[in-house]
């Protein structure tokens, strides 16, 4: 079924400035976030006690938070995940803690607020190994963004890689800007969904970039802005479709998937909608910027191979 009975005829490239613009600022607010408030780094990355506790019936939160910090606990970040049968309690690093003995005194403390509480699970995580998770993080997306810049300048030209580049930074700061602003947990869930995200947004922007070459080298006599524009509206349904039937599944995750993976799922939703936006005012648009034309698309022939018969 066709979204358009016919291609639609939107002139994107005019309000490329205005989207720059609007960008950049964005961008500079999230670096401004990421200077003054910093991330609220889960257990993952700052090392930790990790506590998994299950009841027979639905619990309160409230009463648990009380309970473990009249007993001394109270950096303990307790949170349901899964059902509200199930309840994980993460607890920042402590000098000479002893995961035994944490075991037993949250047991305890859980058991006398509520008798149904039953450890499920108790797992350590030290601050070395938070910092080498960290820091292999890191290595790991700028490693993925440099092959992303070598790859797409072999496939297309130096124009279109870094346009493509200048997205995927553009998609990658803004989402850490809204966990950055809004204080939401950033773990080990959150940094795989920022590779779904890139590789996401380099999928639509590499389709997006196939039917520009395409067109590039199709169409005489016509301005670059205006190839742009047509092939962005060409490929404007297939763009819809993908983005919004992604959105749909990404957040019935958000919704109905539990604390577990609801930080995952909130940066996969913010990838998405920006990676989208990017696609088209972003890569193309920088492509556009950096003078790409026809001429550049355009084979270059040997002058010996000419000359042989």
């Amino acid at each position: 079924m066709r979204i358009f009975s016919k291609t639609p005829d939107f002139k994107f490239m005019s309000k490329r400035t205005i989207a720059m613009a609007v960008s950049l600022l964005l961008i500079a607010f999230s670096i401004f976030s990421f200077a003054t408030r910093g991330f609220n780094l889960g257990i993952d990355f700052t090392g930790g006690v990790l506590v998994e506790v299950g009841y027979t019936n639905n619990v309160e939160l409230q009463p648990i938070r009380l309970a473990l910090n009249a007993d001394g606990y109270a950096d303990a970040v307790v949170q349901h995940y899964g059902t509200t049968k199930d309840v994980l309690i993460r607890l920042l690093p402590t000098e000479g803690r002893n995961d035994a003995e944490v075991r037993d005194n949250i047991l305890s403390v859980l058991t006398a607020q509520n008798s149904e509480a039953q450890l499920r699970g108790l797992s350590f995580v030290g601050p070395s190994v938070g910092k080498e998770l960290k820091e292999n993080g890191g290595i790991a997306a700028m490693t993925a963004l440099s092959l992303i810049f070598l790859y797409i300048w072999f496939r297309f030209k130096w124009h279109f890689s870094l346009g493509a580049s200048a997205a995927l930074i553009h998609d990658v700061i803004l989402t850490l800007g809204v966990f950055s602003w809004f204080q939401i947990a950033f773990d080990m869930n959150v940094l795989a969904a920022l590779m779904a995200v890139i590789g996401y947004s380099l999928n639509d922007t590499i389709v997006v970039f196939d039917r520009i070459r395409e067109n590039l080298l199709g169409i005489r006599n016509t301005e670059p802005e205006e190839v742009m524009n047509l092939s962005i509206n060409e490929m404007l349904a297939r763009t819809f479709v993908t983005s919004f039937t992604t959105l749909l599944v990404v957040t019935s995750l958000f919704v109905l998937g539990g604390e577990a993976i609801k930080s995952f799922a909130l940066a996969l939703i913010i990838g998405i909608v920006v990676g989208t936006y990017s696609s088209i005012y972003i890569a193309s648009a920088t492509a556009l910027a950096l003078g790409i034309t026809q001429e550049d698309l355009i084979p270059v022939v040997d002058e010996e191979m000419e000359e042989m018969p």
